[in-house]
């Protein structure tokens, strides 16, 4: 699965069986949870962490990144349901597994992505995913963004 992914449900399962076919292997974990509520809308943040096993450089790798998905959510027909993720992507690291291994990076490479997951970003790209290069961090205006467009989305009629 790649990372930044934007589509409908189908569209992530197809690619989801994809990379676990190429020995992709992801795990989420969920923590904590924030909501707020406004009738049939609600804004949430969620604790996570992404781990991510790989090989880099013939290294292989354990990348874990930590963050909150932002969920706009909506009630329809009676239902609750997430109308769009986003994800904030906060710090990571990438370790050898065999920590007796060396890995050099591409620093270049490693600079161009934003430090709330420039790891996982350099994983993904080292196996052949396009990864999107403005995606939220802990600071700056796309984060702020995001909270100003969760206001808005409770507060529209």
């Amino acid at each position: 699965m790649r990372l930044g992914f934007q589509g409908h449900f189908n569209e992530f399962i197809r690619v989801s069986r994809e990379g676990w076919d190429r020995g992709v292997s992801i795990l989420h974990f969920l923590g904590g949870i924030s909501i707020d509520l406004v009738r049939d809308r609600a804004f949430s943040q969620t604790k996570m962490t992404i781990s991510q096993r790989a090989r880099v450089h013939s290294v292989l790798v354990d990348v874990v990144c930590t963050g909150r998905f932002c969920d706009f959510l909506e009630k329809r027909e009676g239902k609750w349901g997430i109308v769009v993720r986003q994800p904030i992507y906060e710090k990571d690291r990438m370790d050898p597994v065999d920590p007796s291994e060396t890995l050099r990076l591409d620093k270049q490479l490693l600079e161009r992505f934003p430090d709330g997951y420039r790891h996982l970003a350099y994983l993904q790209t080292n196996i052949g995913y396009k990864v999107k290069s403005d995606m939220p961090g802990l600071k700056g205006p796309e984060v702020e963004a995001l909270y100003a467009r969760g206001r808005e989305w409770l507060l529209r009629e």
